[in-house]
């Protein structure tokens, strides 16, 4: 594999790009409200691959692959877990096509939306849940996966080690934060950024960082604290365009490529070794913050 590993490209000193927003895209090309993203893989996989290529053109090192809902219990809201595998599986291939050899596909894995602490979901259920995902991602051709938008320690841990023990993927591990009134950064469970990297780290994860929730200018401070707690491990970074503003009843997020570029460079003097988008992202995106790199 010519593209070696992530994490010694970043020990190299490179600063990788990954790739933007997906949803956006998908419902551009029609995905309806309360329909299944992940299906897209099976049933329209050449809109989904025009997703993952059009990053891929605008310069990222890595693409996400559409399979962030894709664990049983996700899939099952569309009376899809007997095909749990099958979708991610696809999800993968496709992003593989579009990453080629000299890319990475870095697949996606969101949280089931069960709490162990409500007691609506066991450990070994959550650990088999995130073990089929991962195997059925490396199958098509993954070479790491993202957990992310993670809230909750435990439940981002046992993804972690489901991956961990059942593949040989890199495992890049994310949590979203919010500013709080104490003027810090928690997630909706209350894990701050130290806590999420040091728990990620000792679970297992390659990379750590964060994603969705915040734009660059936030995400500046949140890195910074990983970096505190993480002096060594790689850090990424998944920015919105900006907080979301309400415009004719649509969140619409107001920063544009040129605005998220002009922060590249303090993100990465904060810590960031790999840079890529979220909600609000678009090629256009990515590639200016390819140039400001």
């Amino acid at each position: 594999m010519s593209r070696g590993t992530i994490v010694e490209a970043v020990k190299s000193g490179r600063v990788l790009v990954s790739d933007g927003a997906w949803g956006t895209f998908l419902q551009k090309k029609g995905l309806q409200p309360g329909e299944c993203p992940e299906l897209w893989c099976v049933e329209r996989p050449e809109d989904v691959l025009d997703v993952a290529k059009g990053y891929i053109d605008a310069g990222a090192d890595m693409v996400e692959a559409d399979s962030f809902g894709g664990t049983c219990f996700k899939l099952e809201h569309y009376g899809l877990a007997d095909r749990t595998a099958e979708i991610n599986e696809a999800a993968a291939k496709i992003s593989r096509q579009a990453a080629g050899d000299n890319n990475w596909v870095i697949a996606s894995i969101g949280p089931t939306g069960k709490m162990l602490l409500m007691g609506d979901v066991t450990e070994k259920e959550l650990y088999d849940a995130f073990k089929e995902q991962a195997v059925a991602l490396e199958k098509g051709g993954a070479d790491a996966v993202c957990i992310e938008t993670m809230s909750a320690i435990d439940e981002a841990g046992i993804a972690v080690k489901a991956t961990k023990e059942n593949t040989n993927l890199e495992i890049i591990a994310t949590f979203s934060f919010e500013k709080t009134t104490n003027d810090d950064y928690r997630t909706m469970m209350g894990v701050t950024p130290t806590d999420a990297a040091n728990a990620m780290i000792a679970a297992g994860a390659n990379i750590i960082g964060t994603n969705c929730g915040n734009g660059i200018e936030r995400m500046i401070e949140i890195v910074r604290e990983m970096r505190e707690a993480a002096p060594e491990t790689p850090i990424l970074v998944h920015a919105n365009a900006g907080s979301p503003i309400i415009v004719d009843g649509v969140d619409t997020f107001p920063e544009s490529p040129e605005d998220m570029k002009a922060q590249v460079p303090a993100l990465i003097a904060a810590g960031a070794n790999i840079i890529g988008g979220c909600c609000g992202t678009s090629p256009a995106h990515i590639k200016a913050m390819k140039s400001a790199i």
